[in-house]
Protein backbone atom coordinates (compact mmCIF):
# COMPACT_ATOMS: atom_id res chain seq x y z
CA UNK A 1 0.00 0.00 0.00
CA UNK A 2 1.05 3.26 -1.17
CA UNK A 3 1.40 6.25 1.21
CA UNK A 4 2.07 9.75 -0.27
CA UNK A 5 3.04 12.88 1.43
CA UNK A 6 0.46 15.10 0.06
CA UNK A 7 1.07 18.53 1.66
CA UNK A 8 3.44 20.56 3.56
CA UNK A 9 3.11 23.84 4.85
CA UNK A 10 4.85 26.05 7.78
CA UNK A 11 3.28 29.32 10.26
CA UNK A 12 5.63 31.41 11.56
CA UNK A 13 4.57 33.45 15.01
CA UNK A 14 4.18 36.85 15.21
CA UNK A 15 7.55 38.12 16.79
CA UNK A 16 10.68 38.07 15.05
CA UNK A 17 13.75 39.56 15.46
CA UNK A 18 17.32 39.79 13.23
CA UNK A 19 20.92 38.62 15.10
CA UNK A 20 22.02 42.40 15.09
CA UNK A 21 18.64 42.72 16.62
CA UNK A 22 19.46 40.61 19.71
CA UNK A 23 22.80 41.84 20.62
CA UNK A 24 21.20 44.26 22.55
CA UNK A 25 19.19 42.24 24.22
CA UNK A 26 22.57 40.59 25.05
CA UNK A 27 23.82 43.55 26.78
CA UNK A 28 21.25 43.69 29.16
CA UNK A 29 21.27 39.76 29.89
CA UNK A 30 25.10 39.72 30.41
CA UNK A 31 25.10 42.76 32.63
CA UNK A 32 27.55 42.03 35.35
CA UNK A 33 29.59 39.24 33.23
CA UNK A 34 33.08 39.23 32.41
CA UNK A 35 33.84 41.55 29.30
CA UNK A 36 35.43 38.27 27.84
CA UNK A 37 32.45 36.60 28.51
CA UNK A 38 30.60 38.57 26.82
CA UNK A 39 32.18 39.23 23.86
CA UNK A 40 32.42 35.06 23.95
CA UNK A 41 28.60 34.93 24.10
CA UNK A 42 28.21 37.79 21.32
CA UNK A 43 30.29 35.65 19.31
CA UNK A 44 28.29 32.72 19.43
CA UNK A 45 25.46 34.45 18.47
CA UNK A 46 26.81 35.96 15.19
CA UNK A 47 28.57 32.64 14.07
CA UNK A 48 25.54 30.68 14.72
CA UNK A 49 24.96 30.51 11.02
CA UNK A 50 20.72 32.19 12.09
CA UNK A 51 20.22 35.59 10.42
CA UNK A 52 16.76 35.75 12.06
CA UNK A 53 14.17 34.31 14.99
CA UNK A 54 10.77 33.86 15.24
CA UNK A 55 9.71 33.56 18.28
CA UNK A 56 5.68 33.17 20.52
CA UNK A 57 7.06 36.01 23.20
CA UNK A 58 8.38 39.30 22.59
CA UNK A 59 12.34 39.75 23.07
CA UNK A 60 11.89 41.73 25.95
CA UNK A 61 9.20 38.64 27.54
CA UNK A 62 11.79 36.05 26.44
CA UNK A 63 14.58 38.31 29.01
CA UNK A 64 12.10 38.45 31.40
CA UNK A 65 12.24 37.08 34.66
CA UNK A 66 9.05 35.12 33.76
CA UNK A 67 8.64 31.97 36.19
CA UNK A 68 7.64 28.68 34.45
CA UNK A 69 4.25 29.31 34.54
CA UNK A 70 4.28 32.55 33.60
CA UNK A 71 6.54 31.25 30.40
CA UNK A 72 4.39 28.19 30.24
CA UNK A 73 1.09 29.68 29.89
CA UNK A 74 2.53 31.70 27.06
CA UNK A 75 3.83 28.34 25.46
CA UNK A 76 0.23 26.91 25.72
CA UNK A 77 -1.99 30.01 24.41
CA UNK A 78 0.45 30.50 21.08
CA UNK A 79 1.05 26.32 20.53
CA UNK A 80 -2.52 26.20 20.41
CA UNK A 81 -3.22 29.31 18.28
CA UNK A 82 -0.21 28.59 15.72
CA UNK A 83 -1.46 24.52 15.76
CA UNK A 84 -4.74 25.37 14.19
CA UNK A 85 -3.76 27.67 11.89
CA UNK A 86 -1.08 25.76 10.06
CA UNK A 87 -3.52 22.92 10.37
CA UNK A 88 -6.26 25.16 8.91
CA UNK A 89 -3.51 26.51 5.99
CA UNK A 90 -2.77 22.65 5.41
CA UNK A 91 -6.10 21.68 4.75
CA UNK A 92 -7.04 24.76 2.59
CA UNK A 93 -4.17 24.58 0.73
CA UNK A 94 -4.91 20.37 0.28
CA UNK A 95 -8.52 21.17 0.07
CA UNK A 96 -9.14 18.74 2.44
CA UNK A 97 -12.36 18.88 5.19
CA UNK A 98 -11.14 18.56 8.46
CA UNK A 99 -13.71 15.55 8.56
CA UNK A 100 -11.33 14.05 6.02
CA UNK A 101 -8.71 13.28 8.61
CA UNK A 102 -8.40 9.82 10.16
CA UNK A 103 -5.50 10.61 12.16
CA UNK A 104 -3.84 13.24 13.59
CA UNK A 105 -0.80 13.63 15.36
CA UNK A 106 0.80 16.97 17.76
CA UNK A 107 4.26 16.75 17.99
CA UNK A 108 5.84 19.39 20.80
CA UNK A 109 8.70 18.74 23.44
CA UNK A 110 9.09 22.81 24.54
CA UNK A 111 6.22 22.75 27.05
CA UNK A 112 4.07 21.27 29.20
CA UNK A 113 0.20 20.37 28.46
CA UNK A 114 -2.57 17.98 29.49
CA UNK A 115 -4.85 17.89 27.10
CA UNK A 116 -2.03 17.48 24.33
CA UNK A 117 -2.21 19.90 21.92
CA UNK A 118 -4.27 17.65 19.26
CA UNK A 119 -7.47 17.62 21.92
CA UNK A 120 -7.90 21.27 21.57
CA UNK A 121 -7.47 20.64 17.61
CA UNK A 122 -10.28 18.31 17.31
CA UNK A 123 -12.68 20.75 19.01
CA UNK A 124 -11.58 23.87 17.11
CA UNK A 125 -11.75 22.17 14.04
CA UNK A 126 -14.70 20.12 14.79
CA UNK A 127 -12.82 17.05 13.45
CA UNK A 128 -14.02 13.51 13.94
CA UNK A 129 -15.23 12.29 17.26
CA UNK A 130 -13.44 8.89 15.87
CA UNK A 131 -10.62 11.06 14.62
CA UNK A 132 -7.38 8.60 16.14
CA UNK A 133 -5.05 10.90 18.22
CA UNK A 134 -1.33 10.48 19.05
CA UNK A 135 0.71 13.33 20.72
CA UNK A 136 4.39 12.73 20.84
CA UNK A 137 5.60 15.06 23.82
CA UNK A 138 9.21 13.75 24.29
CA UNK A 139 11.39 13.39 21.34
CA UNK A 140 12.82 16.86 20.95
CA UNK A 141 13.84 17.59 17.13
CA UNK A 142 13.73 13.83 15.95
CA UNK A 143 10.04 13.95 16.59
CA UNK A 144 9.14 15.62 13.28
CA UNK A 145 10.21 12.51 11.11
CA UNK A 146 8.71 10.08 14.16
CA UNK A 147 5.53 11.41 13.61
CA UNK A 148 6.17 10.66 9.68
CA UNK A 149 7.32 7.33 10.77
CA UNK A 150 3.95 6.84 13.15
CA UNK A 151 1.60 8.50 10.57
CA UNK A 152 2.91 6.05 7.52
CA UNK A 153 2.74 2.65 9.34
CA UNK A 154 -1.03 3.87 10.15
CA UNK A 155 -1.85 4.64 6.60
CA UNK A 156 -0.39 1.45 5.27
CA UNK A 157 -2.36 -0.95 7.39
CA UNK A 158 -5.12 1.35 6.26
CA UNK A 159 -5.97 2.04 2.64
CA UNK A 160 -7.58 4.80 1.74
CA UNK A 161 -7.16 6.97 5.11
CA UNK A 162 -5.81 10.44 5.36
CA UNK A 163 -3.64 11.74 8.60
CA UNK A 164 -2.00 15.21 9.89
CA UNK A 165 1.61 15.44 11.66
CA UNK A 166 1.44 18.97 13.39
CA UNK A 167 4.67 19.71 14.91
CA UNK A 168 4.82 23.20 17.16
CA UNK A 169 7.65 23.89 18.66
CA UNK A 170 8.92 27.05 20.98
CA UNK A 171 12.43 26.98 22.16
CA UNK A 172 12.29 30.34 23.54
CA UNK A 173 9.60 29.78 25.97
CA UNK A 174 12.36 27.51 27.59
CA UNK A 175 15.42 30.00 27.86
CA UNK A 176 16.66 30.27 31.21
CA UNK A 177 16.96 34.11 32.14
CA UNK A 178 19.58 33.36 34.99
CA UNK A 179 21.71 30.55 33.59
CA UNK A 180 24.99 31.18 31.80
CA UNK A 181 25.91 27.82 31.03
CA UNK A 182 27.01 27.25 27.17
CA UNK A 183 24.34 24.85 26.56
CA UNK A 184 21.96 27.67 27.69
CA UNK A 185 23.84 30.01 25.10
CA UNK A 186 24.25 27.89 22.14
CA UNK A 187 20.37 26.95 22.67
CA UNK A 188 19.41 30.44 22.58
CA UNK A 189 22.09 31.04 19.78
CA UNK A 190 20.78 28.60 17.14
CA UNK A 191 16.98 27.83 18.41
CA UNK A 192 13.93 29.61 17.09
CA UNK A 193 9.52 28.92 17.36
CA UNK A 194 7.46 27.76 14.55
CA UNK A 195 5.00 25.56 13.27
CA UNK A 196 4.87 23.01 10.25
CA UNK A 197 1.98 20.71 8.94
CA UNK A 198 2.83 17.27 7.28
CA UNK A 199 -0.79 15.90 5.07
CA UNK A 200 -0.46 11.96 4.19
CA UNK A 201 -2.64 9.95 2.49
CA UNK A 202 -2.86 6.00 1.43
CA UNK A 203 -5.77 7.33 -0.48
CA UNK A 204 -5.33 6.29 -4.60
CA UNK A 205 -6.84 9.80 -5.25
CA UNK A 206 -3.98 11.59 -3.67
CA UNK A 207 -0.94 12.50 -5.16
CA UNK A 208 2.41 13.44 -3.56
CA UNK A 209 5.98 11.35 -3.62
CA UNK A 210 5.73 8.26 -1.62
CA UNK A 211 7.35 7.39 1.78
CA UNK A 212 9.24 4.06 0.23
CA UNK A 213 10.79 3.39 3.77
CA UNK A 214 11.56 4.60 7.40
CA UNK A 215 13.64 3.26 10.42
CA UNK A 216 14.69 4.43 13.98
CA UNK A 217 18.76 4.25 14.60
CA UNK A 218 19.17 4.29 18.38
CA UNK A 219 22.81 5.03 19.64
CA UNK A 220 23.67 2.90 23.02
CA UNK A 221 25.13 4.79 26.47
CA UNK A 222 24.01 8.28 24.92
CA UNK A 223 20.99 9.47 27.26
CA UNK A 224 23.50 12.61 28.37
CA UNK A 225 23.64 13.90 25.04
CA UNK A 226 20.60 16.30 24.68
CA UNK A 227 17.25 16.72 26.12
CA UNK A 228 15.57 19.12 28.63
CA UNK A 229 16.02 19.03 32.74
CA UNK A 230 13.22 20.17 34.34
CA UNK A 231 13.70 22.64 37.14
CA UNK A 232 11.78 24.86 39.55
CA UNK A 233 12.63 27.46 36.83
CA UNK A 234 11.47 25.44 33.81
CA UNK A 235 13.04 23.35 31.14
CA UNK A 236 16.92 23.54 31.00
CA UNK A 237 18.73 22.69 28.08
CA UNK A 238 20.97 19.59 28.22
CA UNK A 239 23.12 20.20 25.27
CA UNK A 240 26.55 17.83 25.68
CA UNK A 241 29.44 19.32 23.08
CA UNK A 242 30.49 15.96 21.64
CA UNK A 243 26.89 15.69 19.90
CA UNK A 244 28.53 16.99 16.28
CA UNK A 245 31.39 13.96 17.20
CA UNK A 246 29.13 11.59 17.99
CA UNK A 247 26.61 12.07 14.95
CA UNK A 248 29.91 11.78 13.03
CA UNK A 249 31.21 8.29 14.61
CA UNK A 250 27.79 7.29 13.45
CA UNK A 251 26.89 8.39 10.34
CA UNK A 252 27.93 5.54 7.91
CA UNK A 253 26.16 3.09 10.33
CA UNK A 254 23.08 5.48 10.23
CA UNK A 255 22.82 6.37 6.32
CA UNK A 256 24.26 3.27 4.45
CA UNK A 257 22.74 0.00 5.47
CA UNK A 258 19.58 1.68 5.56
CA UNK A 259 19.69 2.69 2.11
CA UNK A 260 20.90 -0.98 1.00
CA UNK A 261 18.32 -2.70 2.58
CA UNK A 262 16.29 -0.88 -0.01
CA UNK A 263 18.78 -1.30 -2.77
CA UNK A 264 20.43 1.74 -3.10
CA UNK A 265 23.68 3.84 -2.35
CA UNK A 266 24.31 7.42 -1.73
CA UNK A 267 24.85 7.82 -5.01
CA UNK A 268 21.34 6.84 -5.74
CA UNK A 269 20.03 9.89 -3.55
CA UNK A 270 19.44 13.27 -5.00
CA UNK A 271 18.20 14.87 -2.33
CA UNK A 272 19.65 15.28 1.38
CA UNK A 273 16.66 16.31 3.59
CA UNK A 274 18.16 17.25 6.72
CA UNK A 275 17.36 18.89 10.02
CA UNK A 276 19.79 21.39 10.85
CA UNK A 277 20.35 21.21 14.04
CA UNK A 278 23.03 23.82 14.65
CA UNK A 279 26.04 25.20 12.45
CA UNK A 280 28.91 22.70 14.06
CA UNK A 281 26.53 19.79 12.82
CA UNK A 282 25.88 21.06 9.62
CA UNK A 283 29.34 21.46 9.01
CA UNK A 284 30.02 18.00 10.35
CA UNK A 285 27.26 16.30 7.90
CA UNK A 286 28.66 18.35 4.74
CA UNK A 287 32.22 17.48 5.19
CA UNK A 288 30.68 13.41 4.82
CA UNK A 289 29.34 14.06 1.83
CA UNK A 290 31.53 16.46 0.05
CA UNK A 291 33.60 14.05 -1.90
CA UNK A 292 30.08 12.62 -2.87
CA UNK A 293 28.71 15.61 -4.68
CA UNK A 294 25.88 16.14 -2.34
CA UNK A 295 24.78 19.17 -0.65
CA UNK A 296 22.86 20.42 1.71
CA UNK A 297 21.84 24.02 0.64
CA UNK A 298 18.14 23.96 1.98
CA UNK A 299 19.20 22.72 5.28
CA UNK A 300 21.19 25.29 5.62
CA UNK A 301 18.73 27.96 4.28
CA UNK A 302 16.44 27.20 6.51
CA UNK A 303 18.74 27.41 9.45
CA UNK A 304 19.65 30.92 7.99
CA UNK A 305 15.91 32.31 8.09
CA UNK A 306 14.53 30.65 10.54
CA UNK A 307 17.10 28.64 13.10
CA UNK A 308 17.09 25.36 14.90
CA UNK A 309 13.10 24.69 15.38
CA UNK A 310 13.45 22.03 17.14
CA UNK A 311 11.01 18.70 15.15
CA UNK A 312 9.59 21.49 12.85
CA UNK A 313 12.78 22.29 11.24
CA UNK A 314 13.14 19.41 8.80
CA UNK A 315 9.37 19.62 7.64
CA UNK A 316 10.80 23.59 6.77
CA UNK A 317 13.38 21.83 4.73
CA UNK A 318 10.67 19.33 3.21
CA UNK A 319 8.33 21.97 2.79
CA UNK A 320 11.13 23.74 0.08
CA UNK A 321 12.01 20.40 -1.92
CA UNK A 322 8.32 20.20 -1.83
CA UNK A 323 7.65 24.17 -3.85
CA UNK A 324 10.81 22.97 -6.29
CA UNK A 325 8.66 20.01 -7.26
CA UNK A 326 11.88 17.56 -8.01
CA UNK A 327 11.30 15.22 -11.34
CA UNK A 328 9.55 12.32 -11.15
CA UNK A 329 11.57 9.38 -10.01
CA UNK A 330 14.13 11.19 -7.93
CA UNK A 331 15.01 10.33 -4.21
CA UNK A 332 15.08 12.28 -1.15
CA UNK A 333 16.70 11.05 2.33
CA UNK A 334 15.05 12.29 5.41
CA UNK A 335 17.26 12.72 8.31
CA UNK A 336 17.19 14.20 12.10
CA UNK A 337 18.69 13.70 15.64
CA UNK A 338 16.95 13.69 18.77
CA UNK A 339 17.37 12.75 22.34
CA UNK A 340 17.85 9.38 23.40
CA UNK A 341 20.31 9.92 21.24
CA UNK A 342 18.84 8.71 17.95
CA UNK A 343 18.46 9.12 14.77
CA UNK A 344 15.30 9.20 12.58
CA UNK A 345 15.10 7.90 8.51
CA UNK A 346 12.59 8.41 5.63
CA UNK A 347 13.47 7.35 2.33
CA UNK A 348 11.06 9.10 -0.34
CA UNK A 349 10.44 8.71 -3.80
CA UNK A 350 9.16 12.19 -6.00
Amino acid sequence: MSVKIHTVVKQLPKYSRTTEEIIPFLDNWLSGQEERFIRKVKKIFEGAAVDKRYSIMDPIEVFSDLSFEERNSIYVREVIDLGEKVLEKALLKSKWKPEDLDYIITVSCTGIMIPSLDAYLINKLNLRQDVVRLPVTEMGCAAGISGIIYAKNFLQANPGKRAAVIAVESPTATFQLNDFSMANIVSAAIFGDGAACVLLSSNEEDEGPEIVAEEMYHFYDNTHMMGFKLTNSGLQMVLDIEVPNTIASHFPAIVHPFLEKNNLSIADIDHLIFHPGGKKILQTVEDLFADLGKNIDDTKEVLRLYGNMSSATVLYVLERFMKNKPPKGEKGLMLSFGPGFSAQRVLIAF
